[in-house]
């Protein structure tokens, strides 16, 4: 097995495209975007230390999840999954390497949030909507990365024609931007 062959394989069942293609998409996808743009504008103005650190993060991770949200990556990254496991003999077996996966994705996720709170503990009340939206994101992301069959079909339940899945990942991002709006006006009059 080579990379070149795990490439061709990923590349035949996944190829970069617009995710979600449907308004509720789009409008995830622009409400990602402001959130970069919002906190890369926080973090211009928040000087130096952990405010700024935590901004510059944010504007990162908003920026990575919203491409995700656009190419679908992934899916490109389950399908990478396959085609190891199929070329290597071990797709019966992939179950265990899921799970495996999804215990260490979860982890990694909480040890994150948890790093994110002991971090910027001192600033809890003048980011505390930004680090609540964050944990909200990260959630449901969470839950998409499970993808349990109770859990996928929870999220796509419709609250007022809205699926919950749309209701869940953008309720995060609004708190993010919530928090940089007020960031930016308390700057502004200081």
């Amino acid at each position: 097995m080579t990379w070149t062959q795990v490439l061709t394989c990923t590349f035949n069942r996944w190829s970069p495209g617009i995710g979600d293609p449907t308004v509720a998409g789009w409008v995830t996808v622009a409400v990602y975007a402001l959130c970069a743009i919002l906190a890369l504008w926080v973090a211009v103005r928040a000087g130096r230390g952990r405010e700024r650190q935590f901004w510059i993060m944010m504007t990162v991770l908003m920026v990575f999840l919203g491409i995700n949200k656009e190419l679908d990556l992934q899916t490109a990254l389950t399908m990478t999954g396959r085609c190891l496991a199929q070329l290597q003999g071990w797709y019966e077996l992939r179950q265990n390497v899921q799970r495996q996966f999804i215990i260490a994705f979860l982890a990694a996720t909480v040890i994150c949030l948890m790093l994110g709170v002991f971090l910027m503990r001192r600033h809890i009340l003048s980011h505390g909507l930004a680090i609540l939206g964050l944990a909200t994101v990260a959630g449901f992301v969470a839950v998409r990365a499970v993808g349990i069959h109770h859990f996928d079909s929870f999220i796509n339940t419709r609250v007022m024609d809205l699926r919950f899945n749309f209701i869940f990942e953008v309720s995060g991002l609004i708190l993010i931007a919530l928090n940089a709006i007020v960031l930016l006006v308390v700057s502004r009059r200081q």
